[in-house]
């Protein structure tokens, strides 16, 4: 893949500074970048680079003034951060971009697949599996049966997707994430033993949903484990039976969400996050990492940390006071010293 100043530029809509017809074929760190190669200057800290970089091409801002000759040709841009994240999407459309069934591979004979479809070798497509158009289903991936995949949907190797769940458009599932296992469901018997609770329903997964590698996603025990419009979850996470995840909501990664929980819509969770069964969290909520969430939070757009989990500010108080706690120490020993001498004083 080769492209010029020039159509780099008109793909951006900015102006080019320098040689047009300069090329690159790969994208590069503005301090490490080599000739041929395409970068960028959004932070400040960084200008420094712009004059020793040996990148070919460099986007900048529009308003950035330079104080040094450069080597390479800029494209001006209104703001050259979002303008290279567009050009990493199309690197990564094109990079990406694989069509065709390959063998061995198995597609039941009652399942559709889309027009455009990838279907990478060993896969496993089961019966009545429907997959829509421009869909990438990488080796190695399982798809149980009736599950119904939307459009521009991709499975990395080794997705596996358990019965009767649905997964909306352009959702992203990277490798070895499991959506529809059974949720954690067991009756406790009398001699101490435990009886498997039947875990017969299913997981939605909505439109622009993207789910970090090696994360599950359990099915609900009835009804509908649900993961709404827009969430993104990083890798190695948790998500139990029944759960509900609002809209636009972002999850980093080793967070456990326990069974039945509803978190709200454009919620912020930090790593390693804990949050117990049956409780509901506010749309908006922000949790710091590591924090233990034990009950309901019904206030919006508050942030929260420790465990178990207080108002934020609080707890940077505690955490003060905390630090404080030897020489508050010391100070009791000696005012009790004191107290002593005095008492003494006084029965004299």
């Amino acid at each position: 893949m080769q492209f010029t100043a020039q159509q780099i530029s008109f793909m951006l809509n900015g102006t080019v500074e320098g040689d047009e017809s300069v090329s690159v074929n790969q994208l590069a760190k503005i301090e490490e970048a080599g000739p041929g190669s395409l970068s960028f200057l959004a932070n400040p800290k960084y200008e420094q680079y712009l004059y020793t970089t040996n990148a070919s091409i460099v986007i900048v801002n529009s308003d950035l003034v330079l104080s040094e000759p450069v080597k390479g040709t800029l494209i001006r841009v209104e703001n050259a951060y979002s303008a290279f994240t567009v050009l990493l999407e199309k690197y990564n459309t094109i990079k990406l971009n694989k069509t065709g069934i390959e063998e061995p591979s198995f597609i039941h004979p009652s399942a559709k697949i889309g027009k455009n479809a990838y279907v990478g070798a060993f896969a496993y497509i089961g019966p009545n599996v429907v997959i829509g158009d421009n869909c990438k289903i990488y080796p190695n991936t399982y798809i149980a049966d009736n599950v119904v995949v939307g459009n521009d949907v991709t499975f990395y190797a080794g997705v596996k997707v358990y019965f009767d769940c649905n997964i909306g458009n352009r959702v992203i599932v990277h490798s070895g994430t499991v959506i529809g296992g059974d949720g954690f469901g067991f009756a406790p018997n009398g001699d101490g033993s435990y009886t498997k609770v039947s875990q017969i329903g299913n997981v939605i997964v909505e439109d622009d949903v993207e789910v970090g590698a090696n994360t599950t996603i359990d099915r609900a025990t009835l009804g509908s484990t649900i993961i709404r419009k827009g969430v993104k979850l990083d890798n190695l996470i948790q998500i139990a039976h029944n759960v509900e995840i609002g809209a636009n909501t972002v999850v980093a990664a080793q967070t456990g969400i326990s069974g039945s929980s509803k978190i709200g819509e454009n919620c912020i969770v930090g790593g390693q996050v804990g949050i117990v069964g049956h409780i509901s969290i506010a749309k908006g909520t922000q949790i710091q990492a590591k924090s233990g969430i034990s009950r309901s939070i019904e206030v919006e757009n508050k942030k929260w940390a420790g465990a178990p989990a207080t108002a934020y500010t609080d707890h940077m108080r505690s955490q003060i006071v905390s630090m404080r706690l030897p020489d508050l120490e010391k100070r009791i020993i000696e005012l009790e010293k004191i107290i002593a001498e005095l008492r003494t004083v006084a029965i004299k």
